[in-house]
């Protein structure tokens, strides 16, 4: 199973948006998978049209007392389930503090899934927290979305300090922009020279459009309600150019150097053969944005 994380220290940023459609295409492509909705606001639950169980616990959770496969809950879509947020997760921090080893009781808790997913994606809550290191730890490949702004660019740096200074070389940091307007001389500037500092940006950029936004009001993926829309071809090429890029990543340094593949290449593990047909259909050419 691999673990692919959605986050970004800053709200708004598209963080669900990405976690519901890259999961969603994950599914459709025939991988069994996962989404965990980390956020007591629960957008992810929301926009999946799921329903908070009423079982639900992070403190049993974290204790062991409770199981991730009991919370389980089917979606419409074939070979995508859902673990719905709860608004006890709003103290998984506090709860956590209390372990041993308290930043890696996430990947402890995931250990139950194991053999049932080829994927598991996390909707992150925004902020810096404990649960926050859970996720680094757990992950695999860690996503961010970011707006093209000077402050979301000193958010990917101070990120990237932390996990270097923590020594976390296990998973790939994979930065790409989100709600981009290149009719903005700022979004234009702010993208190029995050480029040539930080590397390892995703060439895929997420476009500021309004057919983006009603995905929340549609409550559905929006490769499934509008598959041949120009929003779902960049979508599927984001996660066509993740796959390539998750897959050279022990290349690479795990995503911390100051280097990247030029070019998305077939995925190693078994678990991504049949999201191949993804990167084949994007042709290994990247949807404009402009």
């Amino acid at each position: 199973m691999q673990i692919i994380a959605i986050t970004n220290i800053k709200g708004g940023v598209g963080k669900t948006t990405t976690a519901v459609n890259l999961a969603y295409l994950a599914a459709s492509a025939g991988s069994k998978t996962l989404l965990w909705d980390l956020d007591p606001q629960g957008a992810a639950t929301w926009t999946l049209q799921g329903v908070p169980n009423a079982d639900a616990s992070a403190k049993r959770l974290v204790r062991g007392t409770q199981e991730l496969p009991e919370l389980i809950a089917p979606t419409a879509y074939e070979d995508l389930d859902l673990l719905p947020s709860d608004f006890s997760y709003r103290k998984f921090d506090l709860h956590l503090n209390e372990r041993k080893r308290p930043t890696q009781q996430l990947l402890k808790m995931s250990r139950a899934l194991r053999d049932r997913y080829a994927f598991l994606f996390l909707d992150c809550p925004p902020g810096v927290s404990l649960l926050s290191e859970n996720v680094l730890r757990a992950a695999d490949a860690v996503i961010v979305p970011m707006l093209p702004a000077p402050l979301s660019v000193r958010m990917l740096a101070q990120l990237r300090e932390f996990v270097a200074r923590e020594g976390w070389a296990d998973f790939a940091l994979l930065p790409f922009f989100s709600m981009v307007d290149r009719r903005r001389s700022l979004h234009v500037e702010v993208i190029a020279t995050t480029r040539a500092r930080f590397p390892m940006t995703l060439s895929t950029e997420i476009p500021y459009w309004s057919e983006i936004e009603r995905m929340s009001a549609r409550r559905q993926p929006l490769p499934a309600y509008a598959p041949r829309s120009r929003a779902a071809r960049i979508y599927r090429a984001l996660w066509a150019e993740l796959l390539g890029r998750f897959g050279a990543a022990d290349a690479t340094a795990t995503g911390l150097c100051d280097t990247a593949p030029a070019r998305a290449v077939p995925v190693g593990p078994e678990d991504f053969a049949n999201n191949r047909a993804l990167a084949e259909a994007a042709g290994g050419s990247l949807e404009s944005s402009s």
